[in-house]
């Protein structure tokens, strides 16, 4: 107990700010210090708010969404504070008329008082389901509003496109984001690097933030370098120790060259070429003495069967004389589906030919534009692509700009708040809500439903009604074999709870993989997918539209 019958008193946690430093009390709409004012001008802005984050629909044309960004959010309020600098700047672009009462009340501000319940980070989420629950005094959580959509935004729009790329892709294939040139500057591209592996990317090649977050960081070489070279003359140093140790090559050039000579009448590759680019090999080569154990080449700056691939394989065949094994080759042109079925019939021909154990087995990567229809196509036509690398329609969220946040009033002093529209779909869900995932008997998730936060909470094997929030027909009874309650505190501001720790990267990527394995197929697919059910229970289905009617305004025909 505390003395005195004081409030428990939290262990103070050291949460870094956020990873952005352009993520600042300033990151927000300016409405958003209006109302602030506004609030503390009618003595409202002490009043407890409760408001809900979440989204309307899902994006992509799909059947689900994964939830990112909450890392940002949590390390945002935990650092919140108005510098004097950024008091001045509000106070300059506010009326004449505001009181310097207001600024003094600025300086106090903070988030120590406000409480942030959240789904997991990296879960499947749904339409209408909060992802976020904030209470706190309404004026400081009506200025996390605008950071909050943003952070919450973009995360999860990038990390569902992520998840579609990797389902469509199919497990067995490395995924390499590639996307930092075409993002959306700088902070598009840190941020899309982050959330394209938690939604199930191996690596990307994006430095800053493999720095930043531990993501795995890959990369070879570009076209620059294979045509920067004229000819093999300009290899000076040719020397190559073995992968031993034991001794040195000191002409690695020539072996290359008469390896090339070799596989020029063999018969993988007969008939194929008759000479390869030396250019081409020159860089090859170069690349090789350079990086003997990651050996990767881009093998279509000229032609991929006439000289990229004699040229790469002359080039791996000399490294595996010095017990090197190359990794492979990249594509970024061409019919990818043809010509990595070609390449790994050369592959494995040479390996059978020169009883070179793994040779066909040798990494194939593809890139050059990729996106969900090229990966769909791909897998229809039939190839042997190991690995793609994807960039543009990955990072840039090509097929749909936003995923459509919102951040909703659904409770004031106790006061549950209703949000109308002649849109049905923007009609809020009112009041402080708990929220389930109910489970069915061959383990897939059935339903998440919301009751009002007093409502008894569903029970295993006891069958409940789950209603449709505004369509009356559209209801089920579930008996449910495993409940799973959603929402967590991750901020437990003057409360006496316990705040979740927040987990590392790797492990939303986890979470977010196995919430995807969990999802019924039909709801998965990319075309015509089953929508997944979201409900309230009767009690609140009953209290929406008892409220519902309540506060619309009722016309008058004359």
């Amino acid at each position: 107990m505390a003395a005195n019958g004081s409030k428990k008193q939290h262990p103070v946690r050291a949460i870094p700010g956020p990873t952005n430093p352009m993520v600042t009390p300033l990151l927000t709409d300016h409405y958003q210090f209006t109302m602030a004012y506004a609030y503390w001008k009618a003595g409202k802005h002490q009043e407890r708010a409760v408001f809900d984050l979440y989204f309307r629909k899902n994006p992509f044309g799909g059947e689900y969404t994964v939830f990112a960004g909450l890392e940002e959010c949590v390390r945002f309020i935990a650092n919140y504070k108005l510098t004097e600098e950024e008091i001045d700047f509000i106070k300059k672009n506010l009326s004449d008329s505001c009181e310097d009462g207001f600024f003094d009340y600025l300086r106090g501000i903070d988030c120590s008082d406000v409480e942030l319940y959240a789904i997991p980070e990296g879960s499947v989420v749904f339409p209408k389901v909060p992802m976020l629950r904030v209470e706190g005094p309404v004026a400081v959580v009506q200025l996390l509003e605008t950071p909050f959509v943003n952070l919450i935004n973009f995360a999860s729009l990038v990390t569902t496109n992520a998840a579609r790329h990797r389902f469509v892709a199919g497990k067995s294939k490395v995924l390499l984001e590639f996307g930092l040139r075409r993002a959306q500057g700088p902070d598009g591209g840190v941020g899309a690097s982050k959330y394209c592996y938690i939604g199930g990317f191996d690596a990307t090649s994006n430095v800053a933030a493999a720095r930043l977050f531990g993501i795995p960081l890959r990369g070879t070489h570009s076209h620059a370098f294979v045509s920067s070279f004229m000819s093999l003359d300009e290899i000076i140093d040719k020397s190559l120790r073995r992968k031993d140790g034991s001794s040195a090559c000191e002409d690695f050039v020539s072996l290359v060259q008469r390896w090339l000579s070799k596989i020029q009448w063999s018969n993988s590759l007969r008939g194929v070429f008759a000479e390869t680019n030396q250019s081409e090999l020159a860089a090859f080569t170069s690349y090789a003495l350079a990086f003997p154990d990651s050996f990767l080449a881009l093998i279509d700056t000229y032609d991929v069967m006439r000289s990229g691939i004699p040229n790469f394989c002359a080039v791996a065949l000399a490294l595996n004389d010095l017990g090197y094994k190359a990794v492979g080759i990249r594509l970024d042109s061409g019919d990818l589906a043809y010509l990595s079925c070609e390449v790994r019939k050369l592959f494995c021909s040479i390996e059978k030919e020169f009883g070179l154990s793994g040779f066909g087995k040798m990494t194939i990567t593809a890139s050059n534009d990729l996106n969900e229809e090229t990966l769909d196509a791909l897998n229809k036509q039939g190839h042997e692509v190991d690995a793609y690398g994807i960039g543009t329609y990955l990072v840039t969220c090509y097929a749909q700009a936003a995923l459509g946040v919102v951040f909703k009033l659904v409770e004031i002093n106790n006061q549950p708040r209703i949000k109308l529209s002649e849109d049905v779909s923007k009609v809020s869900i009112p009041c402080k809500k708990r929220i389930y995932r109910l489970y069915g008997k061959e383990g897939y998730p059935l339903v998440d439903i919301m009751t009002g936060e007093n409502e008894p909470s569903p029970k295993v094997g006891e069958r409940i009604l789950c209603r449709h929030p505004f369509q009356e027909s559209k209801r089920a009874y579930v008996v449910p074999q495993h409940v799973e309650e959603l929402l967590r505190c991750y901020c437990a501001g003057s409360s006496d709870k316990k705040s979740e720790t927040l987990p590392p990267l790797r492990d939303i990527r986890e979470r977010c993989i196995k919430q995807l394995e969990q999802m019924r197929p039909d709801h998965m697919r990319r075309l015509n997918p089953t929508p997944y059910k979201v409900s309230v229970s009767a009690k609140l289905y009953d209290f929406i539209h008892f409220l519902w009617l309540n506060e619309a305004p009722v016309g008058e025909l004359q």
